[in-house]
């Protein structure tokens, strides 16, 4: 039997096609673009090829993905690790019979401002979120209503794009006027500015039932929009407090609507305790699902396959390494402007630092950047590991200042 993915996340084909393996089902990647995967697809062992298959098909057309569905051998299940198709997906999944999560709940989850807004109704965020038009209009409402420092942002946008921190009004009036320039997936919506340090907790829910598999550090670039550098797992938390995060984001999720799966829940830990900064209703981005394999010392996309298949997943009740397995920390190397990727120095020095170095590659030579003042300008991630995730973080950034995109101008 076969196990659809629409799409996927770039990293964790090879740990899903363990995962399809494992349970007995053949894995199908539809996809628009298979060179988004080439690092994955490049990786998978031999053996892997067995059970793993990719269909090139437009993902943005609903037909032509039903199309693709229907040639598939006795699919049983059809999985989602993306924001974009998420909502697709769920659609499909209700439309065919077919396991997951039910469609109205996604398209909550896909909506930032209604999911802020439903928290600060139930006692769970302190401020709510305002819809602004963009452009100079929206100053004035601004400042009404949320004040400064404040967060814009595209309310279905994707890795942390279109998203900007007005600290002060001149950089207020910048955000607006870049925001009406922007093709934004949904409408842009202000917040409250969070004060503290960003983390992410990474989860599992089934039924009402949460499990916190883990806290993410994250950094975020020092200017107005942001971007995001490093990240580090699992975040050594004492007890009492690692229990009281566990318990609130089992409340956000549960009045977000997330019932089952894997949930990224971005949040600040600010004076007064965590505040939700967004939901993702997947496993974490680059390379957080390989990390969590690795630290918890089990493949956590075995319970992707159960969700998939309509049963609990087991991950929900194993026990975990915990902080028995090593910690692990991954750097985002970013290009310094735009052009075309002739490569990079520095990886041929990684082998000589600690922590085990391995380099990741988000982009190939000869690839065209246009824009790297988010997610989109990342050529590939430097990983190290370490006994914490705080040594871990310091070993990845001391090898990561090493690589050096070489960008070439645009002919």
């Amino acid at each position: 039997m076969t196990i659809a993915a629409l799409e996927s996340l770039s990293f964790g084909l090879g740990r899903m096609a363990e995962a399809a393996e494992e349970s007995g089902h053949r894995l199908c990647l539809l996809t628009g673009d298979r060179s988004v995967y080439r690092h994955e697809l490049a990786t998978l062992p031999a053996d892997a090829l067995d059970v793993v298959d990719v269909v090139d098909v437009d993902t943005d057309d609903p037909e032509a993905v039903r199309r693709a569905l229907a040639a598939l051998p006795s699919l049983a299940g059809l999985i989602n690790t993306t924001d974009t198709w998420s909502v697709p997906a769920a659609e499909l999944a209700a439309e065919l019979g077919l396991p997951g999560p039910a469609p109205a709940a996604v398209r909550l989850l896909r909506d930032k401002r209604r999911v802020r807004e439903a928290l600060h109704a139930h006692g769970l965020s302190r401020s709510t979120a305002v819809a602004v038009p963009p452009g100079p209009e929206g100053a004035e409402e601004v400042l009404r209503t949320v004040g400064l420092p404040a967060v814009l942002k595209d309310s279905s946008g994707t890795s942390s794009r279109s998203v900007w921190i007005a600290h002060d009004e001149e950089a207020l009036h910048r955000a607006l006027a870049e925001a009406a320039q922007q093709p934004l997936k949904g409408a842009l919506f202000a917040e409250a500015f969070l004060a503290g340090p960003l983390y992410s907790a990474e989860t599992l829910s089934w039924e009402g039932t949460t499990r916190l598999l883990g806290v993410l550090s994250r950094q975020t670039s020092r200017s107005a929009v942001v971007r995001e550098e490093v990240a580090a797992f699992p975040v050594a938390l004492p007890d009492g407090e690692r229990a009281a995060i566990e318990a609130w984001v089992g409340r956000v999720l549960e009045v977000a609507g997330h019932r089952r799966g894997f949930a990224h829940v971005e949040f600040i830990l600010t004076a007064e305790g965590p505040e939700l900064v967004e939901i993702n209703r997947r496993i974490g981005g680059a390379l957080v699902g390989e990390v969590l394999c690795r630290s918890l010392g089990t493949n956590v996309y075995t319970a992707m396959m159960d969700e998939a298949l309509g049963r609990r997943p087991a991950l929900l009740d194993a026990p975990l390494e915990g902080g028995r397995g090593p910690a692990y920390g991954f750097v985002l190397v970013y290009a310094d402007r735009p052009g075309v990727l002739k490569g990079w120095h520095g990886l041929g020095e990684l082998a000589a630092f600690p922590g085990s170095v391995e380099w990741f590659p988000v982009r190939k030579p000869g690839e065209h950047l246009p824009h790297v003042g988010d997610q989109r300008g990342c050529t590939g991630m430097v990983l190290a590991q370490a006994p914490t995730a705080e040594l871990a973080q310091h070993r990845a950034w001391s090898a990561a200042v090493r690589v050096r995109p070489v960008i070439a101008d645009t002919a």
